[in-house]
């Protein structure tokens, strides 16, 4: 519920920063922009990728990876019932988090779990890894529409590791929103908490992940979660400035220092608006080897993993028939 503020203010807000607001603004450690990056190996796939890169992999502990993805246009989408336009064919992961977020266009999932979907946006789907999985991705926006999105790597902690996957899919209206200011702005919630406010997305680690909408000219205070060590913020559209200084805009990251005991920052948007993602949690500082789609708590967890693979036994987890082929699923009563 709004309380009685000032015209075109929430609880949020900040207009007219007071000392002792100032006295709790987290510094900004540093704003660096995300690096073109081709993750699959083909050239024709490029990304912006602001995690690891632009921020270590230990700076950015408990993510690992924040891919950005379009604007394209789509050739065509294809179904639940289809096993051709995968944009990402179908490949293994092991011992890790993995959140795809659609910005505009529609998600496209199948894997070795059986599930095949189709997600409009803004909506994702959350996978808990563990043990392993195999999908493939992509291919679900009409032909003519344009499809942006994110995919967002975080650790797993070791002794989850050989967890059996998990997954789910969240739709634009299963999101919750909570109101920042009476001018529209808005924060949908992914994941953690927010207010009161739980994100559907369910992973092993503790984060916080939000997308947060400004209208033009609005202020806003963020405040970090308690016991949230590490705080991130992803510029996807428009710009602004952080605590009166520091400017953020697209495909940006800012890294905060939450070592000091302060809690907040000040978004002033610009007379565009500003749209930006929050990755906030709690680091693992725990040792990994990663070897592309592997992450794993040591060589010799990695080496069997690999082992499994090139057995075909990889994924340990996974249904009983061809998942990779769409005809030879059971019927769904």
């Amino acid at each position: 519920m709004l309380l009685a503020l000032a015209p075109g203010r929430g609880d949020d807000a900040c207009p007219n920063t007071t000392m002792s607001a100032l006295a709790q603004l987290m510094t900004v450690r540093y704003v660096r922009n995300a690096n073109r990056a081709t993750p699959t190996g083909d050239p024709s796939f490029v990304v912006q990728q602001s995690m690891p890169g632009p921020v270590s992999e230990e700076e950015a502990d408990p993510f690992l990876m924040c891919d950005e993805f379009g604007p394209t246009v789509s050739q065509g989408a294809h179904g639940t019932d289809s096993d051709g336009g995968f944009t990402v064919p179908w490949h293994p992961h092991h011992g890790m988090e993995i959140l795809s977020y659609m910005i505009s266009g529609r998600g496209r999932h199948a894997d070795s779990l059986g599930n095949r979907e189709v997600f409009r946006s803004p909506g994702f789907q959350w996978l808990s890894v563990g043990s392993g999985i195999e999908h493939a991705e992509g291919g679900g926006t009409p032909a003519g529409e344009s499809e942006r999105g994110l995919q967002i790597w975080l650790r797993m902690p070791a002794a989850r590791m050989r967890d059996a996957p998990r997954y789910g899919t969240v739709g634009p209206e299963q999101i919750p929103v909570e109101t920042i200011d009476r001018n529209g702005s808005f924060v949908r919630v992914i994941a953690g908490r927010y207010r009161l406010t739980r994100g559907p997305a369910r992973f092993a680690v503790n984060v916080q992940i939000l997308d947060i909408e400004l209208k033009p000219d609005t202020e806003y205070l963020y405040e970090r979660p308690p016991n949230m060590d590490n705080v991130m913020f992803y510029g996807v559209d428009g710009g602004g400035r952080l605590n009166g200084a520091n400017t953020l805009y697209q495909r940006q990251i800012c890294r905060f220092d939450t070592t000091t005991g302060k809690v907040k920052v000040s978004v002033s948007a610009s007379s565009g608006g500003m749209r930006f993602m929050v990755f906030a949690g709690v680091a693992l500082r725990e040792p990994l080897t990663w070897h592309g789609p592997f992450v794993c708590a040591d060589r010799g967890q990695l080496e069997e993993v690999f082992r499994q693979h090139q057995a075909g036994a990889f994924p340990p987890v996974r249904v009983p028939w061809d998942y990779k082929d769409a005809s030879a699923a059971p019927a769904r009563t």
